[in-house]
């Protein structure tokens, strides 16, 4: 039960994740602003989580000196990952992006590594190659390379894996990080801090412009109001799909995550072509193919070194045996 309902937080998350990623590349084709659309995003997020708490809908969550410090930590995170892949997006195509930010696993895992100074074996750690390498042998076909766009997405990739790693950690705390903080509040909490902290960067940056590149978009758009719905429902769809994974971390390793978040990537490509109407190649294929495989490949190889380590008892942890030798 509890693997169907991991599952059942995938399945929305990729769900929600592709609508999201269709409607914000249509807002920031016509509304070249990526900071601020990222914030407004954040705002729409921050609405929906009081409103959740006003209502009562779930029980509002009450800090620790600690756990205030950790989701200041989290939603700096989270605000620098976002905005770096609103970046991204604008400077260069889709397929792009999401070649770059395939590597994320590779990031979670030395962060997570260092940060509970827990390390998986090598031989888990090789199985990200092919997801990664899938993935991106699927996206290689649109590539158009922009360093503006390499560089934010690679900085998201660093972001995002501290945000899944001391995330974890302040679900894990307990008491100690306070009260009622389940996952769904946390990133609440985190949502409304990224909101927060978004809207001097976003205002500095891209303000002063913001004005004629609105007015230049309503002359574009056929309907001032469905464009506005929009940028609403892509902030929407931006807070639950994040929501959703938030409560699959509750459940997994932030290495798992990662891994899932790589092959999101490929629905995502999927999406895309339909979308607009571009044709699926042969290449993008064999790459999706190689990346869900890999992906299973991680997942049998890590829950079969964990159940040698089960079996193993404690007191004969770190001593070596006679007949014995490293592997």
């Amino acid at each position: 039960m509890q693997r169907l309902e991991i599952g059942g937080y995938f399945a929305a998350w990729y769900a929600l994740n592709v609508v999201y990623n269709i409607i914000n590349k249509k807002v920031l084709n016509v509304l070249p602003a990526p900071l601020i659309v990222g914030s407004i995003q954040f705002g729409i997020g921050a609405l929906y989580c009081a409103l959740v708490w006003i209502f009562k809908f779930r029980p509002f969550p009450k800090l620790t000196a600690g756990g205030t410090k950790a989701v200041a930590s989290v939603g700096a995170y989270h605000m620098l990952g976002q905005l770096s892949t609103m970046i991204s997006l604008q400077a260069g195509p889709v397929s792009f992006s999401h070649i770059v930010k395939a590597v994320e696993p590779f990031f979670s895992a030395i962060v997570s590594g260092f940060y509970f100074n827990s390390w998986m074996k090598p031989q888990v750690y090789a199985t990200l190659i092919p997801v990664v390498g899938g993935v991106g042998y699927a996206c290689l076909k649109e590539l158009n390379f922009s360093w503006l766009a390499f560089g934010a997405a690679m900085a998201s990739n660093l972001f995002f894996a501290l945000r899944a790693v001391l995330s974890k950690s302040a679900l894990q705390s307990g008491k100690a990080t306070g009260t009622n903080l389940t996952a769904p509040n946390m990133f609440g909490l985190v949502t409304v801090t990224a909101f927060l902290l978004s809207i001097p960067v976003a205002l500095i940056r891209e303000g002063s412009g913001f004005s004629a590149l609105w007015l230049a978009a309503m002359e574009q758009v056929e309907s001032k109001s469905q464009f506005v719905r929009a940028i609403f429902i892509s902030g929407l769809f931006h807070y639950l799909n994040n929501e959703v994974m938030y409560m699959a971390l509750g459940s997994v390793h932030p290495v798992t995550l990662a891994v899932g978040n790589t092959m999101k990537r490929v629905f995502i490509l999927v999406a895309s072509v339909l979308v607009f109407r571009n044709p699926i190649s042969m290449q993008a294929g064999i790459g999706s193919a190689v990346g869900i495989s890999g992906v299973l490949l991680y997942s049998l190889t890590k829950q079969y070194y964990e159940s040698l380590e089960s079996k193993d008892p404690p007191s004969k942890k770190g001593r070596p045996t006679k007949g014995r030798g490293r592997r």
